[in-house]
Parts: C-alpha cells; structure tokens; sequence
C-alpha cells in the first residue's frame, strides 16, 4: 500500500515541478539574445543609434540584442529576411519610414510591410541636411542649384539606396529646386556606405543626418538644413529657402514580425520606454548628436497609414514632373 501512495507523491511533485517551470520559462522571455536586423550598410545613423541602444538595452532585459547587418536591394534583403523571422520575439528589424511606407509605392516588394510587421517603437526621428566637402566651390545651397541648372550631368549626388531615407526626400528636394533632372544620382548600400562615397569623393554632395555630419568634424560643410531650426550654424531650413518644411523626416522604428506574443511584445516596449530614462542612453544619445523622441509601438501604428497615403501622394506627384 505504501508503495502506490508514494509513486502517486512522486507523481504529484513532478507535475507540479514540472507546471511550474513552463510558467516559469514563459515569465522569463527572453531567455537568449535577440537578433536585430539592420537592412543598411554599417556607419550609418541607424547603425550608430542601434549600437547605443543595444549596448544599455541588456540591463533592463536582461539579455543582449545583437545587431546583425543585412545590407542590399535598397532595405529588401534584410526586410525580406525579417518578414520570413518566426514571430517568437526573438528576431526584429530596426527599420524606418521609406522602407516601411514608401517603397511599396514605387516597386513591387516580395513582401507586405503591413501585414509581416507590427511596431515595437520608434527610438527617434532624424533630419538630414545637404552637405558637401570642406573645400567645395559651392558655399551655399544657392550656388549648387546654380551650378546644377547651368551644367546637367556633371554633379552626382551620393544618397543610401533607391526610395531609401535619402534618395526619396531628396527627390522632393530637387523637384522643388527644378534640379531633378540634372543631377547625377548615385545609390549605395545605406548611409554608412554613401557618406564613405562621398567622403572618397565619388560625389560632390549628400544627405546626412546630425550625428553622422557632426562625426565628420570640419570635412564637410552644411549647405542645408531639414527642421524647424538648423543644427548648424550659419546653414539655413528648407522654410526658410521656401521650400516643404518637413521634407526629410526619417522615423527610426523597431519592428518585430507580425504574430509576436502579445506579452512578449509588450516586454519589449516596456524595455524601450524604461531605456528612455537610463541616464547611461541618454548620454551616449547625447553624445553622437541624437535626441529623445521616442514614440510607443501603438501609437506609431496609427502613423502608419496616414504615412502610406502621403507617401503615395507624393510618388504620383513625382512620376508625373
């Protein structure tokens, strides 16, 4: 008689032992590191903000994030590789605007942004500004306009991939300025890889946000500047040349495949709120020339479509000029 009563004692203990430690696995997440897929070049903006994040990021998760850089066909490499990511939590995509919003506008895409992904958070936004080398002849945005209209073909201009974060504005820029169709237009693999381009003097000139002009020191100069007010001395807004004030604004976004567990991704959004106020992240933010701005997944997601229909606009405008 003893002998059943034990097996059932022991029998007991294992499955609540066992109960327990699912419960306790599921309470864990994540119990390894997270892959985050970069679908740009390394140097960039976002490869810098992503190495400030995910270098803080491991003291409020617990686990690190590790940046895995998948450059190619203008973000599809890698937005493709991340589309196809088993939605475990366990794989995101730092992303932005123009490959989540645009690009469908303008190619068909071997995937859909809106129906793979679901946002996680915006980290922040950045501005670009036009800029050329230090010893350029041209010491105003005026002068290269100029220049540009009175000798077709003969500037090229660096930007990070078709309907990338720069190539898109950029159009919008030179349609606005009536240089459309005279500059020389030169695609690379992400900001990183054409602010080398242009620095090896592959171009004349280029878009590039803050904290990539300002790691440059006095290489380059500022012609130009998108936002409300110039983070350059002496260089003017896009306002104030009486162009679209907001032309260029480019929205870090942090995605993770469609499907995630609903309180897997509310840990991660918890995380990214929580970083916002780790005083280690907001000095190295400071310190490459960023700025807090970040935006919660759910009310990122409502941007979306309104970015999609202006987005849309826009192309149409563009296609007709």
């Amino acid at each position: 008689m003893r002998l059943p009563n034990l097996m059932k004692l022991f029998i007991g203990a294992v499955l609540v032992f066992g109960l327990s430690g699912i419960s306790d696995a599921r309470a864990e997440y994540p119990e390894k590191p997270i892959t985050l897929i970069l679908p740009l070049g390394a140097g960039g903006s976002h490869d810098r903000n992503a190495r400030v994040f995910t270098s803080v990021i491991p003291d409020i998760l617990g686990q690190p994030i590790i940046v895995k850089l998948m450059p190619g066909a203008s973000g599809q490499t890698g937005t493709a590789a991340a589309a196809k990511a088993k939605a475990d939590g366990y794989t995101l995509i730092f992303s932005h605007n123009y490959f989540d919003q645009l690009q469908k506008h303008v190619k068909k895409l071997p995937y859909n942004t809106d129906k793979a992904f679901v946002t996680v958070g915006s980290l922040n936004s950045g501005e670009f500004s036009v800029i050329v080398h230090a010893d350029s002849p041209f010491k105003s945005w005026q002068d290269l306009v100029k220049f540009a209209k009175a000798n077709p073909g003969k500037l090229k201009f660096a930007h990070s991939g078709n309907w990338g974060a720069t190539h898109s504005p950029a159009l919008q820029l030179f349609t606005e300025a009536g240089i459309a169709d005279k500059v020389v237009m030169v695609p690379y693999k992400g900001g990183g890889p054409s602010m080398r381009g242009f620095l090896a003097r592959e171009a004349q000139f280029t878009f590039q946000f803050v904290s990539t002009i300002k790691a440059q020191g006095n290489k380059v100069r500022v012609l130009i500047s998108a936002g409300t007010k110039s983070a350059f001395k002496g260089a003017p807004t896009f306002k104030d040349l009486g162009y679209t004030a907001d032309i260029g604004k480019m929205y870090r976004i942090i995605m993770a495949p469609r499907g995630i567990p609903a309180d897997r991704l509310a840990k991660l959004q918890g995380a990214l709120i929580k970083l916002q106020g780790h005083k280690t992240y907001k000095r190295l933010i400071k310190a490459i020339g960023e700025k807090l701005e970040y935006i919660n997944g759910p009310e990122y997601e409502k941007l979306r479509p309104m970015q999609s229909a202006a987005y849309k606009k826009m192309v149409q405008g563009l296609m007709k000029k």
